[in-house]
């Protein structure tokens, strides 16, 4: 070998031997084997429900729409409907998603404190489903709005369709920004818990 590979081969050795292994490590590999195969069940059962219901709703769809002079006419409950089903599903989907991926990084942010990062993350989930169910809540409509032009026939509009889409779009848009505030936030709050635990250790 050359100089150069001879040092580079030094400095990666004596930076090897400096690192302790993770205590927790084969711990990690087995809860992340087991999370994959819930993950792969759970996305199997969501896509079997996903069919069923898909399957139900376009039946209802081709049932309960006439076709009038313009076409065929929905009632505004099936898409309202519909929409909720939708904004169910997301959060059905994303949260699993979202804390598969993000318990690495909360390890590595709370390397310091194991506990506290699986705390933080079941905090987080919580509130993720919270801001869910408030949002559906919030937005749901029980009945033809005037704003929408089908106050009195019922049937579902352009105005109708631009809200609906809104309300998945906003939902989209509020869980995105929450998680890239929680991206920034998580590493400094790590430092803290960390800081903390140091301190009494320092000072007896």
């Amino acid at each position: 070998m050359s100089a150069l590979e001879d040092r580079l081969h030094d400095a990666l050795a004596a930076e090897g031997r400096s690192r302790a292994p993770s205590p927790d490590l084969f711990a990690r590999v087995v809860e992340g084997i087991g999370e994959d195969r819930t993950h792969r069940r759970r996305i199997r059962r969501l896509v079997a429900t996903w069919l069923v219901v898909a399957t139900a709703v376009i039946v209802a769809t081709l049932t309960l729409t006439p076709r009038g002079e313009r076409g065929l006419e929905m009632p505004w409950w099936i898409l309202e409907v519909g929409t909720n089903l939708v904004l169910l599903g997301i959060a059905l989907w994303l949260g699993p998603f979202i804390k598969r991926f993000g318990r690495a990084y909360a390890a590595d942010v709370f390397h310091d404190n194991p506990l506290t990062g699986k705390s933080y993350i079941v905090l987080t989930d919580i509130v993720y489903y919270l801001i869910f169910t408030a949002y559906i809540l919030f937005t749901v409509r029980v009945g033809p709005q005037g704003d929408w032009g089908n106050d009195i026939t019922g049937w579902v509009t352009g105005r109708q369709v631009t809200w609906e889409l809104g309300r998945i779009g906003g939902i989209l848009l509020i869980i995105g920004v929450l998680h890239g505030l929680n991206l920034v936030l998580m590493p400094v709050l790590g430092r803290l818990f960390s800081l903390n635990r140091r301190l009494p250790e320092r000072h007896p």
